[in-house]
């Protein structure tokens, strides 16, 4: 694992280095908050930051945020740093490490950074049918799309292919292409040089550099603008790609992973979607079935979250109730494994007896709205009122709703911003 340390870690540098070496970590070192914002936008593979409590932790994670740079952060200060430790997680660090360093310590957060998380979990016969199919072609150099609807693990099939690749021991990169707007789309793929635009500050590695060697997954990628699907195509094609600002193509070697959750054949006939694309990417196509499909995934995946956030959250360990099962295996679960997760999340925090009690959006929306008659409302109003409580329902997870909702995450944030705008309440957005 490739770790960046930043700052000075009260001298303790040496010593942090050495445990995380010793744990078969690889240690680069930046001095200041900007220095390691330049390692990364570079395109390191940095997978772990150890940073200097005393440092900048919100103006450094912020940047990260805005910058989509994923990596893992923890604080490190001395021991009596209370105060500064409550400020670093407040600013979104994942841990606190106190110096001097303890090795045990330092070794389990590294094993949690290193843990897999991205498990896939079935029981049913289907799912064990696309395994046996993703790990024959995995070795392969060829594209692969992924078809299927939202949350029904694209992702994390995505990764069980390239883990099973001559790739496996470098970079998986993702990039959603419907969370990022078009503006910003062809920066985030192929990068830019400093100055090519106001706000560039300094250069930035595209996706697709990042990725060279390894695997670049387009998530959703029927999202993409049709623009940027011609310099898509070209840098498939060539094995370039040209940074914006950039005085001369670089090469890359790059395998891409693509996912939709619409049809593209169908986007080719209306125009939204080149057909010389298409054909580019569906070398290899794998349907992914909606979860209601593959009900022997459902049971095991909802007990492995039972397990996941009864850990998570730091709760005993309890059994589904044998209600529970029945309800589960009874409904039809539109948001797929997304909406299961969250359904199971929820019921892990809201348990209160020796099981764990499972109550579905369908059957908790009807006790809570009951036969309220719907005459005289507006249509605008019911979409509203549908929308918000659906957001209610997820925790406030954009992406679960608009999943169960039906609607594009972009419509579902457009709504959202009218709504705040009308002076209605939001629920707060969280991660997911």
């Amino acid at each position: 694992m490739e770790i960046l340390i930043v700052g000075t870690l009260e001298g303790q540098i040496g010593a942090a280095s050495k445990i995380a070496i010793a744990q078969g970590g690889q240690v680069s070192l930046a001095d200041t908050v900007e220095k390691a914002l330049e390692i990364l936008r570079g395109g390191k593979t940095v997978e772990l930051v150890m940073i200097d409590v005393k440092l900048d932790i919100y103006k450094f994670i912020s940047s990260l945020e805005k910058e989509r740079i994923n990596v893992l952060v923890v604080a490190c200060g001395v021991a009596n740093d209370t105060s500064l430790a409550v400020k670093a997680i407040k600013a979104g660090a994942k841990e606190y490490i106190p110096l001097p360093p303890d090795p045990e310590l330092i070794g389990a957060v590294l094993a949690a950074a290193t843990r897999e998380n991205h498990a896939l979990i079935y029981g049913d016969k289907k799912t064990e049918n696309i395994l046996k199919i993703a790990k024959q072609i995995a070795p392969s150099e060829a594209s692969v799309l992924l078809t299927g609807s939202s949350g029904t693990g694209k992702e994390i099939f995505s990764r069980f292919i390239h883990d099973n690749s001559k790739r496996a021991n470098k970079k998986f990169v993702a990039v959603n292409c419907a969370a990022i707007p078009e503006t910003l789309l062809e920066s985030e793929l192929f990068g830019y040089e400093k100055g090519a635009f106001t706000g560039a500050v300094a250069r930035r590695i595209g996706k697709f550099e990042e990725a060279s060697e390894g695997t670049l997954l387009l998530d959703e990628i029927s999202e993409m603008d049709i623009g940027i699907q011609a310099k898509l195509l070209r840098a498939i094609q060539e094995k370039e790609i040209d940074r914006i600002g950039g005085k001369a193509p670089i090469k890359v070697n790059t395998r891409i992973i693509a996912t939709s959750n619409r049809d593209l054949e169908a986007a080719v006939k209306e125009g939204t979607f080149r057909q010389d694309l298409y054909y580019r990417l569906n070398v290899i196509s794998l349907h992914i079935p909606d979860l209601k499909d593959r009900p022997g995934d459902i049971i095991v995946l909802a007990k492995h979250f039972i397990k996941k956030y009864s850990e998570l959250n730091d709760l005993p360990m309890k059994d589904l109730s044998a209600a529970s099962e029945k309800a589960l295996m009874s409904y039809d679960w539109p948001g797929n494994v997304r909406e299961l997760e969250n359904t199971m999340h929820r019921s892990v925090l809201m348990s209160t007896g020796d099981e764990v009690e499972v109550v579905l959006p369908e059957s908790a929306h009807h006790e809570e709205a009951g036969e309220a008659p719907v005459v005289g409302q507006t249509v605008a109003g019911m979409e509203r009122r549908l929308i918000i409580d659906t957001l209610k329902h997820t925790l406030g997870n954009r992406t679960t709703a608009a999943n169960i909702l039906g609607i594009s995450i972009r419509t579902l944030r457009n709504k959202l911003k009218q709504y705040q705008e009308e002076g209605y309440d939001v629920p707060p957005a969280t991660l997911g």
